[in-house]
């Protein structure tokens, strides 16, 4: 059973997410600030964390900080702040996702499944070919196909964008984190770049590149491959 370590100071939030948790054959687990949150982790090793980011003691941030001091388990930030500036900060402090507040609980089941799926044993980031419909990527070999096992020729740099989406399934990887990885610190304001090479990408990887289903941008903060 998976268990999910809810963090937030709203009575009536937490009590709605632990029975949804519950219901869904979920173990829920929660903590009221973000104090309590590390000391209950530390407690009981959670498989998955649902933080708000306005908690009375300290930034949800600086939690996101504390847990990945010893932790990889997947972090949904779950928050009423709708600043980009917010949102690149929890994800570059090592958020796995953002859900802004009000949200569905299927959208944050989906999310969550999406998630836990990048740290399973068995999961895409572990496999040597991964498909994106039609197209299979082996990525030992460095090599895309399209169905009939013709190669689809991609650049060094389109390559290194496209590995980094596919070895983090379902993880909002933000703009800077891409540019700096690989192009350099230098670069790391220069989003112009990935629209580009996401562009291209596209045209040879999705069956629409004008309603990408794979290679999906997140508006303002970044990048995430959708299985």
């Amino acid at each position: 059973m998976m268990r999910v370590l809810v963090v937030d100071d709203e009575p009536q939030i937490v009590r709605a997410l632990v029975i949804n948790l519950r219901a869904r054959g979920y173990q829920a687990l929660s903590a009221a600030t973000g104090a309590q949150a590390l000391i209950e982790a530390a407690r009981h090793p959670p498989d998955l964390v649902l933080l708000d980011l306005g908690l009375p003691d300290m930034d949800g941030a600086d939690v996101i900080t504390g847990l990945r001091g010893w932790t990889q388990a997947p972090i949904i930030v779950l928050s009423g702040r709708t600043g980009g500036g917010d949102k690149v900060t929890a994800l570059d402090a090592g958020a796995d996702d953002y859900v802004t507040k009000p949200f569905g609980m299927d959208e944050l089941m989906a999310r969550m499944r999406a998630v836990a799926r990048r740290v399973a044993p068995d999961h895409a980031a572990d496999q040597a070919v991964v498909q994106l419909g039609s197209r299979s990527v082996d990525l030992p070999a460095h090599r895309v196909s399209d169905a009939d096992g013709a190669e689809i020729r991609l650049t060094k740099t389109e390559w290194e964008l496209l590995e980094r989406l596919l070895r983090n399934p379902g993880k909002l990887i933000t703009q800077r984190q891409l540019l700096t990885e690989v192009w350099g610190p230098a670069y790391a304001d220069e989003s112009g770049y990935l629209r580009f090479h996401f562009g291209q990408l596209r045209r040879k990887l999705e069956d629409d590149p004008a309603r990408p289903r794979h290679l999906i941008t997140e508006p303002g903060l970044g990048y995430r491959f959708a299985e």
